[in-house]
């Protein structure tokens, strides 16, 4: 039983040692971070969506946004567009869990805002279409995916690749770079 427990946390590592090697996902945290920062320098906000443990995800890094993450400073705006299950379940139910993300990003997404879509497989309907709607309103796009990327690829102005196929490696690489961008745009934007 240790044993398996070592090879989890083994895992664990080369998944985040390949993060550290890939310039191409280092690059994009930065750019990632500096999006976002310029987005609230200009009044727009964040929006987070995911399903299942991505959105456990997005709801976690929204609040780190919109409380604080190491220093006691102003609130952010950033939320995860999840969290009004009466709205969520009405629109999955009239109209389809598809465009539960879209409907609410076209009621309040504006030009210039954020949007960050989470999704291991990239494939997940309803953030492909939350980010086709964001791209339409004039809003910058990230991508938070697996390997693969999937469909996300086409609509994600930043699209951050997890070197792996497996979903909690994945899903736990996603909150360690989300840390990251969230620290780098809280020192970036208050100061360090």
């Amino acid at each position: 039983m240790k044993h398996k427990v070592k090879d989890i946390i083994s895992g664990s590592i080369a998944v985040k040692t390949a993060i550290l090697n890939d310039e191409l996902i280092l690059n994009q945290v930065v750019e990632a971070a500096e999006m976002i920062k310029n987005c609230l320098r200009k009044g727009g906000k964040l929006l987070f969506c995911g399903n299942g443990g991505s959105a456990a995800d997005a709801q976690h890094l929204a609040a780190e946004f919109s409380g604080r993450f190491y220093k006691d400073r102003k609130a952010l705006p950033a939320e995860a567009l999840h969290v009004n299950t009466s709205y969520l379940t009405a629109v999955a139910n009239d109209y389809s869990f598809d465009v539960v993300y879209s409907r609410l990003i076209d009621g309040i997404g504006h030009d210039g805002d954020v949007l960050v879509g989470i999704s291991t497989s990239g494939n997940s309907v309803n953030i492909v279409n939350a980010l086709e709607k964001a791209k339409e309103i004039g809003m910058k796009t990230i991508g938070l995916t697996g390997d693969t990327g999937g469909k996300m690829s086409d609509h994600s102005d930043i699209l951050i690749r997890i070197p792996s196929s497996d979903t909690p490696r994945i899903q736990e690489s996603h909150i360690m770079l989300g840390h990251i961008i969230c620290q780098l745009v809280e020192e970036t934007y208050f100061g360090a």
